[in-house]
């Protein structure tokens, strides 16, 4: 990955201060149990350990490191039953949700051989989380919950937990990185334009503005052939060329990705939206025509990059790479009204991970189709089977809104002019999901996932607090 980003993640667990001088027993049991549940976390993320918490005083302590962090979630370990004002002081300052994870020590009560002490420590946590989410509600915060066990193993917490660090992961992508925007938006789609305060006020995202003069530069200093030639030998690793390629006729475009990669470290970029529009002549119109495979290269990578200037639809590539490893610039193109499914794709840069159906293909074209300029072209091939699409749309307050539908795409013949797209079939019917996704008020463009994302895409929202419209599943 070019730009790498862990969560920040805080992590706290409660019990009644009463119930340790009682029970001396409960502190090691406790410690134990808190330990393991930390070990539970995947690398992807960093954790901001508040301790075991009993008092109102180590609550606050525990508040003051998450603030001091920026955390972007909080896990709360139940371990037994606690009053709420373990909870509160904790997250009183932070605008970002609670997990309150409820995950029982054993699978069921040894009912003749258990004491108190037992039933405390190994037995006890649901009693409490009324209580905490009553609070948590009255406090406006914003909450989930997670029940489950320890014993045995529990497959749908683990599963629930790493989709929590997903999401969470893509608050820190979007507040630590940048996107940047080189040119304008295509001229006249109104529905993408974007204001970067806007943007940077709701969701942390700071927008880094380029000129396309700074672009046609920046492999000037590119020099070392070794890396050229490897650079080269990884586009055609990625690409079947048509007519067959070689390294050099791929050495300018390896030296542009380079280049590239370069940028996007030196920057900070996560996500690029970019249009060209000029005349497309002499340096320009070198680097206009191997743009597509240049940003499908950095997409490769884990850095979204959306044509036409879109920026809320990069923003909808870089959540799905980030929860789900694959993220494709897509929009409605035909219907098959025989079959029942919506064709759907793009033409331009995409992601070689979800080609894998068929190794991504490059071909020259002599016209960029409502485009200026011509050249290299790629197209994608999703396999059959499930597909998620995110569209990222705006209210005319400015207030950002989440797009979903989760469907099935099928086999059979696709557009072979160049453009990614694939025959998707839907819960409901092709028209009423063209009729359903459209008055959500989407922009034309979405990204698309291979697999059912849908609960992690909600858990994305719940921590950038963004409503969100499911049109099917």
């Amino acid at each position: 990955m070019l730009v790498n980003t862990k969560a920040k993640v805080g992590v706290f667990s409660i019990a009644l201060g009463a119930y340790l001088p009682q029970f001396p027993q409960l502190v090691p049991e406790f410690n134990a149990q808190y330990d393991a549940f930390k070990k539970t976390l995947p690398d992807t993320v960093e954790i901001i350990d508040g301790g075991l918490v009993t008092t109102k005083e180590q609550a606050m302590a525990a508040g003051d490191k998450f603030r001091a962090a920026d955390v972007d979630l909080v896990f709360l370990q139940m371990l037994t039953y606690a009053t709420s004002y373990n909870v509160l002081p904790a997250i009183r300052d932070l605008d970002v949700p609670v997990v309150v994870v409820n995950v029982q020590k054993k699978l069921a009560p040894d009912y003749e051989n258990t004491d108190i002490a037992t039933w405390l420590g190994e037995l006890y946590a649901c009693g409490a989380v009324g209580e905490a989410v009553a609070d948590l509600e009255r406090a406006g915060k914003r909450h989930a919950v997670i029940t489950g066990v320890v014993e045995g193993g529990d497959e749908g917490v683990a599963s629930e937990i790493e989709d929590w660090c997903k999401a969470a992961q893509v608050r820190r992508r979007f507040r630590q990185t940048n996107i940047a925007q080189i040119g304008r938006p295509y001229p006249g789609m109104m529905d993408l334009y974007i204001d970067e305060t806007n943007l940077y006020n709701r969701m942390g995202l700071y927008t880094k503005q380029f000129d396309w003069e700074d672009m046609w530069c920046i492999a000037d200093n590119i020099t070392d052939e070794a890396a050229i030639r490897a650079k080269a030998q990884d586009i055609l690793d990625t690409f079947e060329i048509e007519g067959g390629g070689s390294i050099e006729e791929v050495w300018e475009m390896a030296k542009y990705v380079l280049a590239f990669e370069q940028w996007v470290k030196d920057e900070d970029i996560a996500l690029v939206a970019s249009h060209y529009a000029g005349k497309a002549q002499g340096q320009a119109g070198v680097l206009d025509s191997m743009l597509i495979p240049a940003f499908s290269m950095l997409i490769k990578q884990g850095t979204a990059c959306a044509v036409e200037g879109d920026m809320k639809v990069a923003m909808a590539m870089s959540i799905l790479k980030t929860i789900a490893g694959t993220g494709q610039l897509s929009e409605m193109y035909s219907i098959d009204f025989n079959e029942d499914i919506c064709i759907i794709g793009h033409s331009g840069s995409g992601d070689a991970d979800i080609s894998l159906a068929h190794k991504p293909t490059m071909k020259i074209v002599k016209v960029f189709h409502g485009k200026v300029g011509g050249g290299y072209l790629t197209q994608f091939y999703p396999p059959t089977g499930d597909i998620t699409y995110l569209a990222i749309t705006q209210d005319k307050d400015g207030n950002f809104k989440f797009i979903v539908a989760e469907g099935e795409n099928q086999p059979g013949p696709i557009f072979t002019f160049g453009d990614t797209n694939m025959r998707t079939k839907f819960s409901i019917s092709a028209r009423e999901f063209v009729n359903r996704w459209s008055e959500a008020g989407p922009t034309h463009h979405m990204a698309a996932a291979v697999g059912r994302h849908a609960d992690t895409i909600l858990k994305v929202a719940k921590i950038l607090g963004i409503p969100v419209e499911v049109v099917c599943r």
